[in-house]
């Protein structure tokens, strides 16, 4: 059909924005169009002509779509069938018969824009499509301008906005969802890091792009995006699986058009990456390619086998197993796939939605564009093209609809998403798929079926997460490790930090590696204990005149300039943020060390054992003892009467000489006796403390410490020691809220030595805080003139600083590999 209009005048604003928009076509959308995505902008400038009918006999709506497709091929049936139900049913429209108007997309943004304005010069109502993210992007601006909704079955982008494209709704899922679902997986399989493979048009990159965003919640990353040319052959899909396989990741999210998708599993494939040792992981495109088919023959299956894949959940019900029990006499070779029930349901909501807007008494109008109208000069004949004017309060009252179709309840929340997102888990193996779980937005992975849970409040948490066993590609049950070393040629880079005190951890040596100490021993065991070569290279951080700062070299390792850190590097919060640590291969810790003096001898060491409270309360309970004993016994033991004198000594001497067991009066009483027995074994363990206790004293050289622990020295309020480099100083600082101008940095041994051996007074510090590995060290060679004092105030240890991603589980496999050798070695 031809546009024939001549455009003459001043006022063609409008003119030259809709031509403008038919030629962006060519270069804006690609030619491949089987993915999905929508957009939405508002614009209105109409005028009033007189109403055509108020209840006409039929009713337009259009159908934008691509035929020859998987999605176009199961969508077309599904339109004429709901058309012939609705103009069936006597309870919706009441006589006003639905008329379907198709267009063919044939997966041109141009062509698919050119059957849009022709869908609006039948006057349509609605338009219902199309299937393609990037056709729905242009065709948005025209609904937009001319106020007809838009209702698509397939665009899945998740950049189509209300805000811009205030006419355009979605009414099957949006990959917003899909990518969480994946995401969720991915964090529930324990991977870290992916590599996309996705179309490169806007359904595959906004998909993808949402991906990266979840993951990077989950402390998670896509490592590196792999876009495939729509329409790309054969020997380009080669190139470019054979540089990805070169990379550490061995799990792939593939995110591709229906139509060209299953070339990605063949060319893989064939390359030998459908085996053991990989994860694939399809969106919708792969069930819905699956579903269309009749039957999957075994070659296909073969290339498919282990692969993971998404596919869009619908609730099962009556009206669904018609529904699809009527589909071989509506389609008898086509296949089937969930788009066409998405389809069906969407013409059902546009007949809803028109019934309830005749029932609110309101007109079908169309108004000319009077800027259109007026042009002149041109061979495009702009204006046949129509105002729908009730345009607005008909979206409207589809927004507000709340039914039940094919797919289940069909409701919109405010981002005009449908509600209640969820997605079927599928395992390929054997001859087809397999159910392993669901997922939802309101729990999360799950296998039991969405709906059920939907009564419950929602629980997303990593602890309700589950699944059932998938079968991996190679055949096998247990969970890929979802890397390897990468088999680019370049070693695994080491940073080590140079240090310039206690080399005995680490240090630099001239001979191979390059670096020596403890830390590398152990790293170096536990590479050993590896069923693989790891190629690798150590590299010294630091100018190897001070010890270099470690939160510095952990930074390095985010900045991609090393690929692990080993050394002494303390598990500290701030840093467990940016990078990843194995488990701690030696326990350490913040303690204080202060000088100590020798406690010289005294005559009165004897006093020592026990505090002036212990031997005032101790005194007491002798007299208490001993006027208790002279209650009980005086009535009926003569040894306890006599003058008053006489009574008083008796108490005295008795409660004494029981200290030594030497009292020598009798106790008749019952009560007397129980009383001297209790007080006995008390007597007895009073002299067995006291005399441990000062055999101590006596033969054991009693240092003391005027700083008593780390509360003492931070009310102390002078100078404290810590090692140069560590995380001691801003430990101090930010945790115990210590001035600056408090600590000391201290470069090697010699320096804490001379600063604890000055004090405060001669330049030197009170005290010194660091680790206790670093202390154990110090000690043993300080001839006792040190000790620490008080009890080691924080909890924490040594690891291994590893990117976010793979690199974490070789190192907890590694370090738990080592520690369970020489625990077994130990026994």
């Amino acid at each position: 059909m031809r546009f024939l209009v001549t455009i003459r005048g001043v006022s063609m604003a409008k003119a030259i924005r809709v031509v403008l928009l038919c030629l962006s076509v060519l270069w804006v959308v690609p030619k491949e169009c089987a993915c999905r995505s929508n957009f939405s902008r508002n614009s209105s400038s109409t005028s009033s002509l007189p109403p055509l009918s108020q209840r006409p006999s039929s009713v337009n709506v259009g159908a934008l779509f691509t035929y020859d497709s998987f999605i176009g091929k199961a969508a077309k049936p599904a339109f004429k069938a709901a058309m012939d139900d609705v103009n069936a049913d006597q309870t919706v429209l009441k006589g006003i018969k639905l008329n379907i108007v198709f267009q063919d997309s044939n997966c041109s943004g141009f062509i698919g824009t050119m059957g849009a304005l022709q869908l609006m010069e039948n006057k349509v109502v609605a338009a219902i499509g199309p299937q393609s993210s990037g056709i729905a992007h242009m065709i948005s601006y025209v609904a937009n301008e001319l106020h007809v909704p838009l209702l698509s079955f397939g665009a899945t982008d998740p950049t189509l906005s209300s805000l811009q494209y205030p006419y355009f709704l979605r009414t099957t899922q949006n990959d917003y969802f899909q990518m969480h679902a994946i995401a969720d997986f991915l964090s529930y399989s324990g991977w870290r890091q992916v590599i996309a493979i996705f179309v490169d048009d806007e359904c595959g990159r906004n998909g993808i792009s949402v991906l990266g965003d979840v993951l990077a919640k989950k402390r998670s990353r896509i490592s590196y995006k792999a876009a495939i040319t729509p329409g790309a052959d054969s020997s380009s899909i080669k190139d470019l699986l054979v540089s990805v396989n070169l990379m550490e990741s061995r799990v792939f999210v593939v995110h591709v058009n229906p139509d060209s998708g299953l070339n990605v599993f063949s060319v893989a494939k064939s390359l030998g990456m459908m085996g053991s040792g990989y994860v694939w992981i399809a969106t919708d495109w792969l069930p819905t390619v699956m579903d269309s088919m009749e039957h999957v023959d075994s070659d296909t299956m073969d290339f498919l086998q282990g692969v993971v894949a998404f596919r869009h959940y619908t609730i099962e019900s009556s009206v669904k197993r018609q529904f699809i029990a009527r589909w071989k006499n509506l389609s008898p070779n086509d296949g089937f796939n969930s788009y066409a029930m998405y389809a069906y349901d969407s013409v059902w909501l546009v007949a809803r939605a028109l019934d309830v807007f005749f029932r609110e008494n309101n007109k079908i109008t169309f108004s000319n564009d009077p800027n259109l109208h007026k042009t002149n000069g041109s061979t495009i004949q702009l204006s046949a093209l129509s105002v729908f004017n009730e345009g607005e309060k008909f979206m409207k009252i589809i927004l507000g609809m709340n039914h039940t179709g094919v797919t289940g309840p069909i409701q919109f929340d405010s981002d005009r998403n449908r509600v209640n997102p969820a997605y079927e888990v599928l395992n390929l193996e054997g001859t087809g798929p397999r159910t392993v779980g669901y997922w939802s937005n309101h729990s999360g992975l799950s296998v039991v079926h969405p709906e059920t849970l939907y009564s419950k409040p929602p629980n997303t948490s990593t602890a309700n997460q589950r699944l059932h066993g998938i079968i991996w590609p190679g055949e096998v049950t247990k969970p890929p490790r979802g890397w390897v070393f990468p088999n680019n040629g370049k070693p695994l880079r080491i940073g080590v930090p140079n240090r310039v005190s206690y080399t005995d951890y680490v240090s630099k040596d001239k001979n191979p590696p390059g670096v020596r100490g403890y830390c590398i021993d152990v790293f170096e065991a536990a590479i050993e204990l590896l069923p693989y070569p790891v190629p690798r290279t150590y590299i010294l951080y630091g100018d190897g005149k001070r010890n270099p700062s470690y939160d510095n070299l952990v930074n390095e390792v985010v900045a991609d300039n090393f690929d692990v850190a080993v050394g002494d590097i303390t598990i500290v919060t701030n840093r467990t943020r940016y990078v990843d640590f194995t488990q701690p291969f030696i326990e350490s810790g913040l303690v204080v060390v202060a000088p100590v003096k020798e406690a010289k001898s005294s005559p009165w060491s004897f006093l020592k054992p026990f505090t002036i409270e212990m031997w005032a309360v101790t005194g007491a309970f002798f007299l208490f003892v001993g006027a208790m004993v002279w209650i009980l016994e005086h009535r009926f033991n003569q040894e306890f009467r006599g003058p008053p004198r006489r009574q008083l000594i008796t108490i005295f001497w008795f409660s004494f000489s029981t200290m030594f067991f030497s009292h020598r009066e009798n106790t008749v009483s019952s009560l007397g006796r129980l009383v001297l027995i209790i007080w006995l074994f008390v007597v007895l363990i009073i002299n067995s403390s006291y005399t441990a206790s000062l055999t101590s004293i006596l033969t054991v050289r009693q240092l003391t410490s005027r700083i008593e622990g780390i509360d003492s020295l931070v009310t102390s309020n002078e100078p404290i020691g810590v090692q140069d480099g560590t995380f001691a100083r801003n430990y101090l600082i930010n945790e115990l809220n210590i001035l600056p101008s408090r600590i000391v940095p201290l470069k090697d041994e010699e320096q804490y030595l001379s600063a604890l051996l000055r004090g405060p007074k001669a330049g030197g510090v009170a005290a010194i805080v660091d680790e206790l590995p670093y202390i154990e060290v110090l000690l043993t060679n300080s001839n006792c003139k040190f000790r620490t004092v008080g009890q080691e105030f924080t909890r924490t240890g040594w690891g291994f600083v590893c990117k976010i991603g793979f690199e974490k589980l070789t190192c907890e496999y590694i370090i738990f590999a080592l520690s369970l050798q020489l625990f077994l070695q130990e026994f």
